[in-house]
């Protein structure tokens, strides 16, 4: 049998390490790889899942506060008076739907023509609901919402009907807080015409339309 030199075993074995050697690093890349993949997945995952624990508890509060609406609406249809608090001479709604009480002020007894200050003659109507909103709905957020009809500003300072519905909303807002309701839970917001009840058309539409609306938000 021939003899193989120390030579030639030498150089056989480098032949096979440098063979081998590549595989080994393509190996190892490979499965640092799949190391950052599955903690990037793993990641996703437990976002999901957070995401979809945050969703359910959202479902489970809307569907009580749906629930408690249906059953106020109820009581009102069964039981004379007003379950909401604020009075049968209010003009009060109730939407399970989005989850609101609306509260409807006509401007005619809140301003005079093309004004934002408050007549002095609303401190009864507006001291009333302050204290409905303090002792019921407090922890709630709360909308003041200013409207208008469609006739332009023509005498008045302000510019458009936007801005007059924001000012009388403000002017609402400002008394409310001054009676102690939290800054924090109450905002003004200004629709102009864009958002009407009844038709333009006739003085008694207009009239309907001119109007401030608090909106207690009870999710």
């Amino acid at each position: 049998m021939r003899t193989i030199n120390k030579k030639t075993v030498a150089l056989l074995t480098c032949l096979v390490v440098f063979t081998l050697l590549p595989g080994c690093v393509n190996w190892e890349k490979r499965y640092k790889a799949l190391s950052v993949e599955h903690e990037n997945i793993k990641g996703l995952l437990e976002r999901e899942r957070g995401e979809k624990g945050q969703l359910a508890d959202r479902i489970s509060q809307d569907q009580m506060t749906i629930e408690e609406l249906q059953r106020q609406i109820e009581e009102r249809s069964k039981t004379p008076g007003d379950v909401t608090g604020f009075g049968e001479g209010y003009d009060v709604s109730l939407d399970p739907s989005k989850g609101t009480i609306t509260v409807t002020l006509p401007n005619a007894i809140l301003f005079d023509s093309g004004k934002a200050i408050l007549k002095r003659a609303t401190s009864t109507e507006l001291d009333h609901i302050h204290s409905v909103l303090r002792n019921k709905y407090s922890s709630k957020q709360i909308d003041v919402v200013g409207h208008t009809d469609t006739d332009p500003i023509k005498k008045s300072k302000w510019k458009d009907n936007w801005e007059l519905s924001a000012q009388r909303a403000l002017s609402v807002l400002r008394y409310l807080v001054k009676k102690g309701i939290s800054a924090e839970k109450i905002q003004a917001v200004g629709c102009g015409q864009s958002q009407p009840i009844a038709s333009n058309s006739s003085s008694s539409g207009k009239a309907r339309n001119r109007r401030v609306e608090i909106v207690v938000h009870m999710r």
